[in-house]
This record gives structure tokens, sequence and C-alpha cells, in this order.
């Protein structure tokens, strides 16, 4: 048996949405005037574009109801939040985009003081995927609203912390260097990936929850459980590997940036 397709359109998430989305335009449209420094390019409004996307896909498509039965589901839910949204979100940002924020941005990185450090990132990313996956506090936030929201919101603002870091198109004096974000990657995605393997090799079902909701695709309660578990381990992994792929590619390009610009200044009278 499949479980029902139903749509939840949230009033406050479609607001948020449209709000996010609508400053993004502006700003996109503003760093695109003529005679403007590297103007984005329509390759970056489709990332900001695609990352709202999911976050539609996890609020307001069906994947938000079939949550609230199946575990799998749930966690492609958190899956979005946590990493596919806010990844595309700031890889549709520039400098360009940025500019009228840049300075409020480094006066609150500076006020944030520890909170706005790489460490407490890793530190918030791991430690509420942890939390949250305690059995009383999955069941407590699946059974209360206002629960589950508050869930979703440190999920996401985590996962925006935790992707500014490796990912701000501005520079900062805290901005990661050298092997500092493989290091970054590896102890954060390891710290996940082991919460994952466990729920996918427990051999019971750790929430009460989905014991008693209703079975679909033929998946018990601990199958669930454990398909979930290979979902989180998988994507930590996959996501861990194209990150630093990409992380590579950059640290090759500003170093080729910073020789030519070393040979420019030495070719000066």
């Amino acid at each position: 048996m499949s479980p029902p397709i139903q749509w939840s359109p949230e009033p406050s998430v479609l607001a948020g949405v449209g709000l996010l989305t609508l400053l993004y335009l502006l700003g996109w449209r503003r760093a695109r005037r003529p005679g403007a420094p590297h103007p984005p390019g329509y390759g970056r409004l489709a990332l900001y574009l695609s990352g709202m996307a999911a976050v539609l896909v996890a609020l307001v498509s069906p994947v938000d109801s079939i949550s609230d039965d199946l575990m799998a589901i749930h966690m492609v839910q958190h899956i979005l939040l946590l990493d596919i949204a806010p990844i595309l979100m700031i890889l549709g940002l520039t400098k360009g985009i940025l500019r009228p924020l840049t300075r409020r941005v480094h006066e609150l990185e500076r006020r944030a003081g520890p909170l706005a450090h790489p460490a407490f990132a890793v530190v918030a990313y791991v430690g509420l995927m942890w939390a949250w996956h305690v059995p009383a506090m999955y069941d407590l936030a699946l059974r209360h609203y206002a629960i589950h929201v508050g869930e979703h919101v440190c999920f996401a603002l985590a996962g925006g912390l935790y992707w500014w870091h490796l990912l701000s198109p501005i520079r900062n004096r805290r901005r990661l260097g050298g092997l500092a974000p493989v290091t970054y990657m590896v102890v954060t995605k390891a710290g996940v990936g082991l919460l994952g393997i466990l729920l996918a090799f427990d051999p019971t079902p750790l929430y009460a929850f989905y014991v008693h909701r209703p079975r679909y695709w033929g998946l018990s309660a601990r199958e669930d459980q454990n398909l979930a578990g290979v979902i989180m381990a998988l994507e930590q992994s996959v996501v861990m590997g194209i990150a630093l792929v990409w992380l590579f590619v950059r640290m090759l390009g500003e170093s080729d940036a910073a020789e030519r610009r070393a040979e420019r200044f030495q070719l000066v009278p």
C-alpha cells in the first residue's frame, strides 16, 4: 500500500520563501546593473531558486505529509533542510549580491564572538542532529506541531551556519584555509554518519510514534528506521565527497589567482 499524496500549503512557509526569493531577485538584478563588477549569471540564480524549491519540497510537498508516517521520508525532509537547501542558496550568492550587507555581516560575526567560530558550527550541526534523534525528543516533535516547527528551524539554522563557513562568498578572518576545510567536513560528517549507521543496524524500533503509524510499501517500523539510517549515512558520505572535490577545485583556482597577482606585482616597475 502506498501513502496518500497530500500537499501542505502552509501560509507562513509560502510567505517566507516568497520574501526570500524577492529579496534575492532584487539583489541579483542590482548586481547585474551596467558597469557592476563581476555580475552574477543565470547559473547563480538557478542555484538559489533550486534552494528555495528544496525548502518547498521539504515543507509543502507530499514529503511533509508522508514524513508523519514514514521515518525514511522524514529523514529526506531533514536532509533537504540541513544540507541541500542551504548549500544551493549559499552557492547562489556572490559578493555583488551581498555587497550592501557585507559590513553588517562582518559586524554580526564580530559581535557573535565564539558563536561565529567554525568549531561552534560543527558542534551545533552534529549536536542538534543527535539531540533531535533521541527517541523522547523525536517522538515529542512528531506529536506537537510547535515543537516540530522548532526542530525544522534548528536544522535550517544549523545547516545554514555550517555551510556558510565553507561556501560563503564573503572573506573574513575566520575563513577556513589550508586543510582546515577537510578536517571540518570529516569530523562533522563522521559524527552524523555514525548516527545514521546506528539507526541502520539497530534491530529494534526506537521511536514509538512510528510503531503505531500506518505501514506503507511493505516496510515494518524497524525496516523503515533502518532505511532512514541508510539514507542519513549515505547522504552524509556523498555530500562530503562532492563538497571536498568542490573545495579542492576552489583552492586550486585561488592559488592560481594568487600566483597571477604576484606575477603582475613583480612586473610593475
